[in-house]
């Protein structure tokens, strides 16, 4: 089953492979699924086709989700940027913006490596 475009996995109850879709988490899965008046506990192999019709139609309507809402998210972090506020300095040096710690946490994929100095000796080239 294809829904906006992303395969969903086919062996999954419904309400777990909604979320696979990007804007789209267990919560708001429960509510697609209680709109459309469809059981949770359903595997989505056995969804019939008005049920799969359903699904697309409700989630095209008032989810927003994949390229929109990358494209929103984007913009939003782009605007925090070019207004030179806090949360986009924090974003422009790949950093985290939302107060976590940085001592201990997001060294290595921010660049904030600190290094430990090792016992000082270098190993020598011959065996003994």
């Amino acid at each position: 089953m294809r829904i906006v475009g992303i395969n969903i996995p086919k062996e999954k109850r419904i309400v777990i492979s909604l979320s696979y879709i990007y804007g789209i988490g267990n919560s708001v899965a429960r509510k697609i699924l209680a709109q459309a008046k469809i059981s949770e506990d359903i595997r989505t192999k056995d969804l019939t086709s008005d049920q799969e019709d359903r699904l697309r139609m409700i989630i095209e309507k008032e989810c927003m989700t994949e390229g929109d809402l990358r494209r929103e998210v984007g913009s939003n972090i782009k605007r925090l940027k070019d207004v030179k506020c806090y949360r986009g300095v924090r974003h422009m040096k790949h950093l985290p913006a939302r107060g976590q710690r940085t001592k201990t946490n997001s060294r290595t994929a921010h660049g904030n490596t600190r290094k430990t100095m090792g016992s000082g000796r270098k190993a020598s080239g011959i065996k003994t």
